[in-house]
């Protein structure tokens, strides 16, 4: 079997993933999702000659490459290819407000959020949910970009910064916390690993930015929430984050769709490359 892997170079993720499937007897081909064709009655589909799309990255662009690269995602999965994730989930996830909507839409409790376009809407936004808040980008992941605000000040500086460069401000309560999240890994409608995060001298729990972790396994109701939030993504394959709020209460932050496992594998012992080739090339192809 052969399985494109869109990504936008040759990283850690994409060469464990080739490691995974040739032990498995398959091939992982890298391919430069900015590099994909596609054509209208002739045959110009860069992707024609694979059996399945492993969705690894989606790379900054312009508005009409993004769409782009959705529509050839939406295509391939017209004519039968399997694609992980399925477009729609990865269209889903990667713009925090729609997700956030789905996830309150299926009865799931998320942070308190205002989502607006200009600098005094985000101030009443900034006062409205107490004056502690976390500004995050509306498309995202591994913390990047995030700022957390408590100063009304730098609040206004911060919000007509981004009104000026025309981004959506996305406006979230802060959850006081015990300084760590979980992340579920979901493959298949269920929990294949999942670690605790701990935050390092601050409040962002992410690997990436610094953060720590160790491997535990979740309880039958955290299990039941990641499957919920990913079935409401729409996503077979997911890292779920849960956060505990300050009356034992639990917060779905996110939904990602092309989660990683780098902190993760070696912290659970598994080998997570393996089980997603596996479940691509099998489970995922018969459904």
């Amino acid at each position: 079997m052969r399985i494109a892997v869109l990504s936008a170079g040759s990283g850690w993720h994409v060469r464990d993933l080739q490691r995974a499937a040739a032990s498995l007897g398959h091939q992982a081909v890298a391919v430069d999702f900015r590099r994909v064709t596609a054509g209208l009655a002739v045959a110009a589909d860069s992707l024609a000659h694979f059996d399945a799309v492993l969705v690894r990255t989606m790379p900054p662009g312009s508005l009409e490459q993004v769409v782009f690269r959705m529509d050839v995602l939406h295509r391939l999965q017209a004519r039968g290819v399997a694609v992980l994730n399925p477009p729609a989930a990865v269209e889903t996830c990667v713009d925090k407000y729609l997700a956030g909507a789905r996830l309150e839409a299926a009865g799931l409790r998320v942070p308190p959020t205002v989502v607006c376009q200009h600098a005094d809407a985000a101030l009443e936004a900034f006062t409205a949910l107490g004056g502690d808040v976390v500004v995050k980008p509306l498309f995202g992941s591994e913390g990047r970009g995030m700022v957390r605000l408590t100063d009304p000040e730098t609040a206004w500086r911060v919000f007509r910064t981004l009104e000026r460069l025309q981004s959506v401000l996305y406006v979230q309560q802060f959850i006081r916390h015990s300084g760590w999240d979980l992340r579920l890994f979901v493959l298949g409608g269920r929990v294949l690993a999942a670690m605790r995060r701990h935050a390092r001298g601050g409040w962002r729990t992410n690997v990436a930015q610094g953060g720590t972790a160790e491997a535990v396994w979740p309880t039958v109701g955290q299990q039941e929430l990641a499957l919920r939030a990913a079935a409401a993504a729409g996503a077979p394959l997911a890292g779920v984050d849960l956060l505990p709020g300050p009356a034992g209460e639990w917060y779905v932050l996110e939904v990602n769709a092309v989660p990683g496992w780098r902190a993760l594998a070696p912290v659970v012992g598994v080998d997570v490359a393996a089980a997603v080739i596996g479940f691509l090339a099998g489970d995922y192809r018969t459904r």
